[in-house]
């Protein structure tokens, strides 16, 4: 096996590339060997017996796969979370998935006849007001008002 170290080192410099990127054809040591010139090594670039081997790059299939779990809602715990609770979901994201929660309470039962529309639309300003920190602590409130009936637990 001869040293091709020369060649690989002028191919590089021809390739612009560094030597470890520079592919030898191994069927064609023997001619490469004879090559000693630039030209020479310019003719088995020619000839694709010398080629330059693509940049690896880095590859993103880990990222995506680690992506798509988190999709799913793993990798979500204590242990990976950085920022605090504000930082991760917005005072308006909490407000939003708050109040949507109540006024879909009180549409329930507004429409079940549970609750007047008198005290439907008092509640609703209520809530809007940000009286009530859950759906729980509303339906607590209209038990307590006297508007709900006691459940039976």
């Amino acid at each position: 096996m001869p040293d091709l170290s020369n060649q690989r080192r002028m191919a590089a410099q021809l390739l612009k590339c560094g030597e470890g990127r520079v592919w030898l054809d191994p069927a064609s040591q023997e001619e490469l060997a004879d090559a000693v010139t630039r030209a020479d090594i310019r003719s088995a670039i020619k000839a694709r017996v010398i080629r330059r081997q693509r940049d690896p790059g880095t590859s993103r299939a880990r990222a995506r796969r680690h992506a798509a779990e988190v999709a799913k809602g793993r990798h979500r715990g204590p242990g990976s979370r950085r920022g605090t609770p504000l930082a991760r979901v917005t005072k308006k994201e909490r407000w939003m998935r708050r109040i949507r929660a109540q006024r879909s309470e009180l549409d329930t039962l507004r429409e079940s006849k549970r609750i007047t529309p008198k005290v439907y639309r008092e509640f609703y300003r209520r809530a809007k007001g940000g009286m009530f920190r859950s759906r729980a602590h509303l339906l607590i409130n209209l038990r307590l008002a006297g508007h709900l009936p006691e459940e039976k637990t």
